[in-house]
C-alpha cells in the first residue's frame, strides 16, 4: 500500500496503533450495540414516545400536560419499575374483545405486581379513583391525573394491547416513535379530529375504554398479519382517541369531585 493509501483525508499518516485503536474501537461499538438489543428485546417496552404523550395530554387541555411522560420516568427506575410497569399494558395473549367487565376486573390489580399480562385498563379506573378520594381528603390530587393521562395514551397503542411476541418485541421502538417527530407540531390537527365523549358514571368510563383498547387490538392484530408498522395516518388516529377520552375523563373526574 502506498503512503498515500495511508493517509485520512485531513493528510494525517494512518499509523499500526492508529488501525489496532480503531480494531478496538469499532469492536466496541459492536459489543454495546449488541448489549442494547438484548436489553430491549428482554424488557416490555415503552408505549408512544414522550412527545407524543405530551401532544396527547395537550390536546385534551390537561393543564398538567407538560408532566404525561413522567410514569415511564418513574417506571424506569428499578425501585418503582415492578409495581408502576403493570400499569403500562395488557398484554390480551387470549384476544379477547374487551369488555366492560374485563376493565373493572383488573382495577382490582391497579399498582400490583406479578401481573404478567398487566392491567392498563384497570389502572386508568385506578388512577380516576385515587384522584377521587384525594379530592375527597382535600389533598392535592393533580399527580393521579398525570398517571390517569398516560395510561389513555397507552391505551391507543395498538402492541399495548395484543401479546407481547416476537412481532411486537421487533416493531414496538418503532411504532412508538412513528409520530414522534411530528405530534408536537400537529396538536391543533389531533383537536379537529377528536370526537365528542360524554361520560356519566364509572360504567360509561369502563365502556369507553374498552371501545379505544378493541380499535388498538385490532389495529394491533391488522399489523400484524400485514407483517408492517403503522402508518402515520393510523397513529393519529389512535392518539386522537387517547386524547378524546381524556378530556371526557378530565370534564367527568373533575365535575364528580366538586
Amino acid at each position: 500500500m502506498s503512503e498515500s493509501q495511508n493517509r485520512l483525508p485531513g493528510g494525517c499518516l494512518i499509523t499500526k496503533k492508529y488501525k489496532a485503536f480503531m480494531h478496538i474501537g469499532y469492536r466496541g461499538v459492536a459489543t454495546l450495540s449488541m448489549m442494547f438489543s438484548l436489553i430491549l428485546s428482554s424488557a416490555q417496552a415503552y408505549a408512544w414516545h414522550d412527545k407524543t404523550h405530551l401532544s396527547i395530554a395537550e390536546a385534551a387541555g390537561f393543564e398538567l400536560w407538560y408532566s404525561a411522560a413522567a410514569p415511564d420516568v418513574a417506571k424506569s427506575k428499578s425501585e418503582f419499575r415492578p409495581i408502576e410497569e403493570k400499569n403500562h399494558y395488557f398484554n390480551n395473549n387470549a384476544q379477547k374483545e374487551v369488555d366492560e367487565a374485563m376493565v373493572l376486573e383488573q382495577a382490582a390489580r391497579y399498582n400490583k405486581t406479578g401481573d404478567e399480562q398487566g392491567h392498563l385498563y384497570g389502572a386508568v379506573i385506578g388512577a380516576v379513583r385515587a384522584y377521587k378520594a384525594e379530592s375527597a381528603a382535600g389533598k392535592y390530587a393533580e399527580y393521579p391525573l398525570v398517571f390517569c393521562a398516560h395510561y389513555i395514551g397507552d391505551l391507543s397503542m395498538p402492541l399495548h394491547n395484543t401479546e407481547y411476541d416476537d412481532f411486537n418485541k421487533k416493531r414496538h421502538t418503532v411504532n412508538d416513535g412513528i409520530i414522534e417527530s411530528s405530534a408536537r407540531n400537529n396538536i391543533g390537527y389531533i383537536q379537529r379530529n377528536m370526537s365528542e365523549i360524554t361520560i356519566k358514571n364509572e360504567s360509561d368510563l369502563a365502556r369507553e375504554i374498552a371501545k379505544v383498547a378493541n380499535t388498538a387490538r385490532r389495529l394491533g392484530s391488522k399489523i400484524r398479519k400485514e407483517d408492517r408498522n403503522m402508518t402515520r395516518e393510523e397513529a393519529y388516529t389512535q392518539v386522537t382517541q387517547s386524547a378524546s377520552l381524556l378530556k371526557a375523563v378530565l370534564h367527568y373526574a373533575r365535575k364528580e369531585s366538586l
